[in-house]
């Protein structure tokens, strides 16, 4: 596969992990939060990382300055010598960041995860080492709450991985390998496993591996310490026949977890058990409006606002986004569908107040951000839209 049909195929077919563990490790979570939240409110600048995932010299990540009073994106520095950056994560602690790489041509064996060391917030990436990812299509990275393992989903290989991470930041062999079997009802999009996500639990015991071809949610338990990671007593969950499960997050309580369905244009709630790991599902809900079901359409992602409040996703082809009210009870309510301000919204990152939301919309080259009205969760669009190529994935500190 070329760069370039790469690039069709994430663009059309293509979290954030919270911080837990223990209860101190709980208290302080919120602390930070809260924090966060203030400073933010003060109106001091945040650190934005954007992958461009584009190949040759302008596969790159970008680092953008951000005013949350404006929502203007002002460039920092820019980081090239990675082709095809797709997902990025970056570790609890804010001082390493690690992204997903694609190769020129699938298939080719040096598809890998790099890892960087953030120089402050400045917005400069210092490369450390690379690993290779074991799969082709790496489409995400997530770093559990120690900051011990890094977690890859590998989409067309349908695998998922788990990698330990040295004192200094870099990256080890991967110590855990886990090839996905089985299929579902799509005879074009479900003929094999591909896993799509994968994302650690509130209290980091478990890791969630959402497989879009095998329509399920995979639970792991997680050894941080040696980035193994075991089926655990419920070893998945099922969505709907030819929902496809792509992206998810839980809810701020831990309480409750959300998954958004590529194939069915629908976000799917589940109540979880943080201790036991148990999901049951709640509620599925469509990201369209009534009068475009049945067009095409493919979501991407989805976020939750930091108080809990209110769920976004993004519809491709639609090219909009879904905003919800969370109930008390974790179920979903439909607010509003608005336009994303680009071509197929593919990620979505919110500062840490909750104030702004900041989309990118790969297939047109564009990162847009909205206004969060915090007591009715509506959109506005502010700030100017910055253009680069393809951007994929959105992390903001």
């Amino acid at each position: 596969m070329t760069g370039a049909a790469i690039l069709t195929w994430f663009s059309h077919r293509g979290g954030y992990p919270l911080i837990a563990g223990s209860p101190f490790r709980w208290a302080l979570s919120i602390g930070l939060l809260f924090f966060a939240a203030a400073g933010s409110a003060r109106g001091e600048e945040l650190l934005v990382f954007i992958s461009a995932f584009a190949p040759g010299e302008k596969g790159a990540i970008h680092a953008f300055q951000l005013d949350p009073a404006e929502g203007d994106l002002k460039p920092l520095h820019r980081t090239a010598g990675i082709e095809n950056p797709f997902f990025i994560a970056i570790s609890p602690d804010d001082k390493y960041l690690y992204a997903t790489q694609a190769p020129k041509q699938h298939g080719a064996g040096d598809e890998a995860v790099f890892a960087y060391a953030l120089e402050g917030r400045t917005g400069k990436l210092n490369f450390l080492n690379q690993q290779p990812s074991l799969g082709t299509a790496t489409c995400y990275v997530d770093v559990d709450a120690t900051g011990k393992s890094v977690l890859l989903a590998n989409y067309l290989s349908g695998s998922v991985a788990a990698l330990p991470v040295n004192e200094d930041g870099s990256l080890r062999p991967a110590a855990t390998f886990l090839q996905h079997a089985g299929s579902s009802v799509d005879p074009q999009r479900q003929q094999g496993p591909h896993a799509h996500s994968i994302v650690t639990s509130p209290n980091n015991k478990f890791v969630l591996a959402a497989d879009l071809g095998l329509d399920q949610l995979l639970s792991y338990r997680l050894d941080p310490a040696t980035a193994q990671l075991t089926p655990a007593r419920q070893p998945f969950a099922r969505t709907a026949p030819g929902a496809g499960p792509r992206h998810l997050t839980f809810h701020p309580s831990g309480k409750h977890l959300y998954v958004i369905n590529e194939l069915s244009d629908t976000v799917t709630m589940y109540d979880y058990d943080i201790d036991s790991g148990l999901m049951i599902e709640r509620q599925t809900v469509s990201t369209l409006p009534a009068e475009a079901e049945g067009d095409m359409n493919w979501t991407a992602d989805l976020k939750i606002t930091p108080d809990g409040k209110f769920l976004y996703g993004t519809n491709r082809g639609h090219d909009s986004l879904a905003s919800y009210k969370i109930g008390d009870d974790g179920l979903l309510t439909r607010l509003a569908v608005v336009p994303s301000g680009g071509k197929n919204p593919q990620n979505l990152a919110i500062t840490p107040g909750g104030e702004l939301l900041l989309c990118a919309n790969m297939g047109g080259g564009q990162v847009t951000v909205f206004r969060i009205d915090g007591a009715t969760g509506g959109l506005t669009r502010v700030g100017e839209p910055i253009h680069m190529p393809n951007p994929s994935c959105i992390m903001v500190r």
